[in-house]
């Protein structure tokens, strides 16, 4: 379950097992209606569909899912007129992508949430993860974002097909 904050719209509260967690949202709230690059967190189920570990990062013992080793060339397609759209591609890539391995250590470890994935719209938002937050819990682009520690804490319960409620 995720559920905003009380008194604060860009942040939630994230409850598995016996666990609640703080967690950043995106910059535009939770919203029903996601669009490509809105900011929002969509509302709704989605289920995680795999877990990645940025390069040089030891993959935790109790990991309950495998974490994908990503790379320089590892990146995820963002632009909505794409064959590729809201799929993982490799680097370099003519259209509009993020590059997963980044400076400031979101990706280091993150999942990928089943959010127009299985039957693609165009334009109904791509690139859904939970990933590593920054300092503050800043809202992010649309993900779920927790603490790197309270992320390792998390990961023994996520499993290919954990549902994340979000509303």
């Amino acid at each position: 379950m995720v559920r905003k904050k009380p008194g604060d719209g860009l942040k939630a509260l994230v409850r598995c097992g016996p666990l609640v967690l703080p967690a950043a949202l995106g910059r535009g709230g939770i919203s029903s209606f996601k669009r490509e690059g809105d900011g929002c967190t969509p509302r709704g189920s989605m289920a995680v569909r795999g877990g990645f570990r940025r390069g040089g990062m030891l993959t935790p013992d109790r990991a309950g899912i495998p974490l994908f080793r990503i790379g320089v060339r590892d990146g995820w397609c963002d632009a909505p007129r794409h064959g590729a759209y809201n799929r993982p591609v490799r680097l370099p890539f003519p259209a509009s992508h993020e590059t997963l391995v980044r400076d400031d250590a979101l990706y280091d470890f993150g999942f990928v949430l089943d959010w127009n994935i299985g039957s693609r719209r165009r334009g109904a938002g791509s690139a859904i993860f939970l990933h590593v937050a920054r300092p503050g819990y800043t809202p992010t682009e649309g993900c779920i974002a927790l603490k790197r520690r309270d992320l390792l804490r998390l990961m023994p319960f996520l499993r290919r097909g954990t549902i994340f409620r979000v509303g």
